[in-house]
Order: structure tokens, then C-alpha cells, then sequence
């Protein structure tokens, strides 16, 4: 099985300039280097067919993706409108900034099989593809971002991959980015 980082991925995990919120401490060719040689201690199934996760130990300084929201850190939340292309529409999104954040435990890469990639107009000469990464304390995935399910309901052409919105995962997501959100140094 072969693995390769997706240029989608590689411009979110390996930003240039780099950022305190992405991968730490290792390039793009490394970090899939080492997901080709090593093993994944878990494999998980994805949203669907072509997704699944590898749950990696995390080698690097990389911190947690998430952090809960409490009432003494409520007020250091922000929100704006970004797409996370210049090919996507704006979407309402919210962040932490100025909080301390744990360095993650697990990396868990989200992996896309080439079929799907290829149906999404980015193919690859591999296996799979590295569409994005979670940083997490506990080896499992946390739920798809709200935004990303509709995103992802709307189709190939606005972004994403055209699976139907399952509602009760949508719930669970919910009830989880309510509770937490991402961050920002």
C-alpha cells in the first residue's frame, strides 16, 4: 500500500510560512515517508467506503487540534468567513487564540483512495491520499466539522465529496464542535 500527501493536504499540515497549529518538526517528504514505513498502530473506517484514518503515535511537537471551550477561555473565541481554497466559497468559522494547547499524543492522517481522488479532479500515483490530519490526546478521530458534512453533501464542485449528510453524525458533531473548537497561535 502506497501513501502520498495530496497538495490540498500538504498547503493545510505544511503552511509556508509555517504555523504553531500544523505539523511540527518534520517536512512533507518525511512526514510521508514515515507513513509509508511505519505501520499505523490502528486503522479506522472513514464517513465513507473510500476514507479511512491511520492512528499514528505522534513523533513530533505538534499540539492537540482541538481545545474544550470553558468559561475561562469562552472569550479568547473568534470567528470569520474563510474558504479553505481560492476554488471555495467563504464559510463562518471559529478559533481560539491565546490558549495553551497540549501537544498531541496520536496524528491520526485522513487517507482518500485514489478512486475518490480521482473522481474529485486531483489525482495521484498512489494507493491513497492525505486529504488532512487530526492531532488528538486519545487514538480516535473526532467528528467532522459540521460545515465540512455540508460541504461535503454539496458535492465534487463546491468542495467536496459528494457524500449524502448522514443526520445523526451530524448531531454527534455538533454536540461535539459546541464543546470545543480549533485554535490559532
Amino acid at each position: 500500500m502506497s501513501i502520498v500527501l495530496t497538495p490540498f493536504a500538504r498547503t493545510r499540515l505544511f503552511p509556508r510560512p509555517p504555523r504553531g497549529n500544523t505539523i511540527q518538526d518534520c517536512t512533507p517528504e518525511a512526514f510521508e515517508q514515515r507513513l509509508n514505513d511505519e505501520a499505523p498502530t490502528r486503522v479506522l473506517d472513514g464517513y465513507a467506503p473510500f476514507c479511512r484514518l491511520h492512528v499514528h503515535r505522534n513523533w513530533t511537537s505538534t499540539r492537540c487540534l482541538t481545545v474544550p471551550i470553558t468559561d475561562s477561555n469562552r472569550h479568547l473565541l473568534r470567528s470569520g468567513y474563510e474558504a479553505r481554497s481560492s476554488a471555495e466559497l467563504p464559510v463562518l468559522v471559529r478559533w481560539f487564540e491565546g490558549v495553551e494547547v497540549p501537544v498531541a499524543r496520536y496524528l491520526l492522517p485522513i487517507l482518500y483512495s485514489r478512486a475518490q481522488l480521482a473522481k474529485e479532479g486531483a489525482p495521484i500515483d498512489a494507493d491513497w491520499g492525505v486529504v488532512g490530519c487530526l492531532y488528538t490526546m486519545a487514538p480516535e478521530e473526532i467528528p467532522m466539522a459540521p460545515i465540512t458534512m455540508l460541504r461535503n453533501a454539496l458535492g465534487v464542485e463546491e468542495g467536496g465529496s459528494g457524500v449524502a449528510l448522514d443526520r445523526e453524525a451530524y448531531r454527534r458533531s455538533v454536540d461535539f464542535w459546541q464543546h470545543n473548537a480549533n485554535w490559532r497561535p
